[in-house]
């Protein structure tokens, strides 16, 4: 069974508008996330509770995994993006679940990423499990400003001394223009949900600092949310609205929403979807002025899904049951469209 990623009938039209020639042509720009699930190297990182993918750890996590799974990934990481620009694919990526710089460089280093010399931006975190969040990035599309990461603050007493992923917030220039791009990693569903409302608001908190500085951003949040659109983490703490006709000045919108509504998602829980991994716009983004949101879709393959049987077109996960599967990940990636 194959299931056909979610494309807006704008992005259709789009599409089309990108083929035409004269000099109102469009120029399209990909930017996509993926959740790697756990994307360990099979070294102890001191400090960090990375035990599980050691090669005598639970998962046997051996050089020849460690291999396969990058080859994987990067098949994965080299196709989004390249249904609307074919050979191109997308200017950049952000990522959740690698364990540090060393993974990111053998990733990039990967035949399809190394040919569009792929670069990536990272700075270690302070997740205990060792998961930190980066972007990988075209150099020739994307050029990077700056970079910083933001503490993720936990607010409940009980969770005083404990940390997990930061917000990564990278500062670049596409198109001539100033974007930026948050990428996240909320905390996971076996934290109380308060966890990520505070998490929602927290990224509405460096939301509102950036356009402070520049009110002009075009800015971009993306993640592994751990929440739905709907929920009161997206919904009401960040703001993320359903509809472009409720989004204000300053405000954001989030186009899964309706994605998940119309029976699409990017990881499989007893059955449903769930849309976890979203990328949410800024109002400036939604302006028929410079860069402009066109359209968005769930990234998929038939490679990236389980064939006949329980879990029947559900993610091809890496490990499952404790057994090696030699797939990619237990999330299917997101992708938004952007042109000038």
């Amino acid at each position: 069974m194959r299931r056909i990623g979610f494309l807006t009938l704008t992005l259709l039209l789009f599409f089309g508008v990108c083929m035409a020639k004269g000099p109102k042509k469009k120029i399209a720009y990909g930017i996509g996330f993926y959740n790697l699930e756990n994307l360990f190297d099979t070294c102890h990182d001191a400090g960090k509770n990375d035990y599980e993918f050691l090669p005598e750890g639970s998962y046997r996590w051996t050089s020849d995994k460690y291999v396969n799974k990058l080859r994987n990934l990067s098949r994965v990481l080299s196709d989004m993006g390249t249904d609307v620009l074919p050979n191109v694919g997308c200017a950049a990526i952000g990522v959740a679940e690698v364990e540090n710089a060393k993974c990111l460089e053998d990733l990039c280093n990967e035949g399809p990423l190394k040919e569009r010399n792929f670069k990536f931006v990272h700075i270690e975190g302070p997740d205990q499990r060792g998961i930190d969040c980066a972007l990988l990035y075209n150099p020739q599309i994307f050029a990077v400003r700056n970079v910083k990461l933001v503490p993720y603050v936990y607010t409940r007493p009980e969770d005083v001394g404990r940390a997990t992923r930061g917000f990564l917030v990278v500062s670049g220039t596409l198109a001539d223009e100033h974007l930026t791009i948050i990428v996240n990693h909320l905390p996971s569903r076996g934290a109380p949900s308060i966890a990520r409302e505070d998490g929602g608001l927290q990224l509405r908190a460096v939301k509102d600092s950036l356009l402070r500085d520049d009110p002009g951003v075009k800015m971009l949040i993306m993640g592994d949310m751990n929440d739905d659109p709907q929920d009161l983490s997206m919904a009401k703490c960040l703001g993320a609205h359903r509809e472009i006709s409720e989004v204000e000045n300053g405000g954001l919108y989030n186009p899964w929403w309706n994605t998940l509504a119309a029976g699409d998602g990017t990881l499989m829980y007893e059955g449903a979807w769930n849309l976890f991994d979203q990328i949410i716009l800024s109002k400036s983004l939604l302006v028929q002025k410079g860069l402009t949101f066109e359209g968005h879709q769930v990234f998929r393959r038939d490679y990236m899904l389980q064939g006949p049987g329980d879990y029947w077109g559900s993610p091809l996960r890496t490990t499952a049951g404790g057994k090696w599967l030699n797939g990619f990940s237990d999330h299917l990636p997101t992708v938004v469209y952007l042109s000038k």
